[in-house]
């Protein structure tokens, strides 16, 4: 089997292509990036040691995907990732990369008749309904209240059930907007794909930014003995995400390449769900615990565009349907990131510190 990876230099990209060629050594797996994420040029070394192609491509560019040549399968994690994107600046960037980029891989998967593994987002939801939802504030975090009006939240999180309607940032509609194509294309073409909302995802190999990989952030900031601040919502740091491990999100994906039939026609939100979330003041007694350093962190009371007070997802339906669930806890992932930081401490501080 022939797999391209496209983002495959990027964090969820390059553990998929790592770990997919430690599991099938006969399989071709193709890393497919623009190496425009900083740090992401750190994974060639890897490539070369475990026997991973890579091709230096855009995906905007029709021609680079065309000259990879014919493939079996091809996984789309290739999103401009960030949540803010687009929305102080022009959005040309994540429009083109998301929108446009995604449907050049769509055709490239039609014409070598290979199936497609689309990964979205939990982003495709309304930011406001999100918002709206009735909520507890707890000692250490706000959660959703077990009594809701809106159909698809809960206290477990957001079910597919939610509804689309409303605004929910540049990244996220131009998600949305693949999904919708993804469906055109196998209405009308055929084409075999797996759609899934993933939440947070989190592990080792991820370069942390405020604005997308929080996680990783988080960890560097207490390694290094830097300062962070809580930002938004009273500047408390109550704000909750649930967090996928990396490794579980492979586990999946392996799933949806061999056993696609499972999945096609069908979309899935998958995450850490309610047993591994945490808020960011539980992430910093997290990372002191692992560190046993204690760091300064400022309060910013002003909530960013964009963000929200917490999202949990609800795996209800993929586990009922598929038997998928996550495995590895919120403190796995903390304690994968600290150690994988700790064993890379000299190229990483360029980058993280």
């Amino acid at each position: 089997m022939k797999i391209l990876v496209a983002g495959g230099a990027g964090f969820v990209g390059s553990t998929l292509c790592i770990q997919l060629k430690t599991k099938y050594p006969s399989y071709q797996i193709i890393a497919f990036d623009n190496l425009k994420r900083r740090g992401s040029e750190l994974n060639l070394s890897d490539f070369q040691k475990f026997g991973i192609g890579f091709i230096h491509g855009d995906i905007r560019n029709n021609e680079d995907i065309l000259a990879v040549g014919a493939f079996d399968v091809l996984i789309e994690a290739s999103a401009e990732p960030s949540v803010t994107a687009g929305l102080d600046s022009d959005p040309t960037y994540v429009i083109n990369n998301n929108l446009y980029g995604s449907i050049n891989c769509f055709n490239a998967c039609l014409k070598h008749s290979a199936k497609l593994i689309f990964l979205s987002t939990s982003r495709v939801y309304p930011i406001e309904t999100i918002e709206k939802a009735n909520f507890i504030e707890e000692a250490t975090r706000f959660s959703f209240d077990k009594n809701q009006e809106t159909v698809g939240i809960s206290s477990q999180g957001v079910s597919e059930k939610l509804s689309l309607d409303g605004a929910r940032s540049f990244y996220g509609t131009t998600k949305l907007a693949s999904e919708l194509f993804i469906q055109e294309y196998a209405a009308f073409y055929g084409l075999k794909a797996a759609i899934t909302r993933f939440g947070v995802i989190a592990g080792p190999r991820q370069m942390g930014k405020t604005d997308q990989g929080v996680v990783t952030l988080w960890m560097a900031k207490h390694y290094w003995n830097q300062s962070l601040k809580y930002i938004g919502y009273g500047g408390t740091g109550k704000q909750v995400r649930d967090i996928l491990h990396v490794d579980d999100l492979v586990e999946l994906i392996d799933l949806q390449i061999h056993q696609i039939e499972k999945f096609n026609g069908k979309i899935y939100n998958v995450g850490g769900g309610i047993e591994n979330s945490a808020s960011l003041l539980e992430m910093t007694a997290i990372c002191e615990k692992i560190t046993g350093n204690k760091i300064t962190i400022g309060s910013e009371t002003q909530t960013r565009p964009a963000d929200l007070r917490m999202y949990i997802t609800d795996n209800s339906i993929i586990e009922k349907e598929i038997g998928w669930k996550p495995k590895k806890s919120v403190e796995t992932v903390f304690q994968d990131i600290y150690s994988w930081i700790k064993e890379n401490e000299k190229q990483l501080e360029l980058i993280l510190k």
